[in-house]
């Protein structure tokens, strides 16, 4: 017995060093989730919908990684062209400060912007509350090619600062990383946002 519990001993010794050791290795040598940047989060997950097959990059899915300068992505170059040159603009400015713009969400079809409706009130449970965070395919700014969601978190912050003298402006309080063009900002300043898309006057049609 007495050499049984010596090993039974050891084997709990040599256990609780590899929990300490696999404890101190998941600490410090892996980065947490979301450490690289987190995707802003948008209206529904493009990157799932594309493997869902819902909808394609033809419809304006983009994967994740997508930059303003990427030509072969119908969601980026279908931007109208007035806002895709001011974004790429700012990207390369921003690029030069050590900050990547990347495109989570730019121009959809308007049924890519149907399929995240009824998404979106599957999630939130009524088309009142999915209203706050994604338009009908007749009033979205996404489907006439005027806004863009940008990623990641620090080329928000980068815009929410600097975008002003490129003409673009946040829009909507809850969704700090759409942004649309304004040419008057870049010499008046960006107009106030809108709590959320349903103060939007453009959004009642």
């Amino acid at each position: 017995m007495g050499l049984l519990t010596a090993v039974v001993g050891l084997l709990v010794l040599v256990g609780g060093g590899a929990v300490m050791l696999g404890s101190a290795l998941g600490s410090s040598a892996f980065p947490a989730a979301g450490a690289f940047g987190e995707r802003p989060p948008g209206e529904g997950g493009t990157a799932e919908l594309a493997a869902d097959g819902a909808a394609t990059e033809a419809d304006g899915v983009l994967p994740d990684g997508v930059g303003a300068f990427d030509e072969q992505y119908p969601g980026v170059v279908n931007l109208d062209p007035a806002l895709l040159g001011a974004l790429r603009a700012a990207a390369a400015d921003a690029a030069e400060e050590g900050i990547e713009v990347f495109v989570s969400s730019g121009w959809r079809s308007p049924g890519y912007q149907e399929q995240l409706l009824e998404e979106a009130v599957a999630e939130y449970g009524s088309e009142a509350e999915a209203a706050r965070w994604v338009a009908t395919a007749e009033t979205s700014e996404h489907v006439a090619g005027n806004a863009v969601d940008v990623g990641s978190y620090d080329a928000i912050d980068w815009l929410q600062e600097h975008g002003a003298r490129y003409g673009l402006c946040p829009t909507y309080d809850n969704e700090p990383w759409h942004f649309e063009r304004h040419a008057e900002a870049i010499d008046e300043g960006c107009p106030a946002v809108y709590w959320d898309p349903t103060r939007d006057p453009r959004m009642q049609g």
